[in-house]
């Protein structure tokens, strides 16, 4: 079956069953889709919480207008923005391009002057909604990998992400929650599984120059 045959038969679940629990190599594999993401620059300026304990999850279902799918689902993924990048953050970044691929650090001059003169030419609030872009991109690897694993993924914008962050003490770690996605498995009464899916037509969707 193909990708888009997958993605077809995905739908954002409003009822998980809190029975069916993905496996450790299901989430493995779900975390290293995530990391393959493309992000701008490759900085994956985000970091992801992978939230499974029962009792954290309920205290952010209340900070997420009492969704049952934070609670219900195997998995709540958050998706958080790194809210300071520095020029330390962007040398760290060099010095793992050099780790990784071997090569002298000096011979990346010119890319890190690009990357720390994108980074100090921007503001504070002007990165960090930049960031947030990034971890949409991530998102949506995540919910490319869940459907071709049969996993269900339900992306959610519907909370609190002052009270996210205060749950998951994620000032103290320099980050800022942007969006979350449920993961598990549908319940066979999940009403809007069995609906037909509506798309825009492609005639109205694309337009071709």
């Amino acid at each position: 079956m193909s990708l888009v045959e997958k993605l077809q038969k995905r739908a954002a679940i409003k009822k998980f069953d809190p029975s069916k629990k993905i496996s450790t190599e299901q989430l493995d594999q779900l975390q290293s889709a995530i990391q393959l993401a493309p992000s701008s620059l490759g900085l994956q300026s985000f970091k992801v919480i992978v939230v499974q304990d029962p009792e954290t999850r309920a205290k952010l279902r209340a900070a997420g207008y009492n969704q049952a799918q934070i609670t219900d689902a195997s998995a709540l993924f958050v998706f958080a923005s790194l809210t300071t990048l520095d020029e330390a953050f962007g040398k760290k970044f060099i010095d793992l391009v050099a780790d990784t691929r071997s090569v002298d650090r000096a011979s990346l001059e010119g890319f890190e002057q690009m990357i720390l003169g994108t980074l100090s030419s921007r503001t504070d609030d002007q990165k960090l909604a930049w960031s947030h872009k990034q971890t949409y991109i991530a998102l949506g690897v995540l919910v490319s990998e869940a459907a071709e694993l049969g996993i269900d993924a339900a992306p959610m914008e519907g909370f609190d992400a002052a009270q996210f962050d205060e749950i998951l003490g994620l000032k103290e770690k320099g980050l800022t929650t942007s969006v979350i996605a449920a993961v598990g498995f549908r319940a066979e009464d999940d009403v809007y599984s069995k609906m037909i899916k509506v798309r825009r037509p492609k005639s109205e969707l694309f337009i071709h120059v």
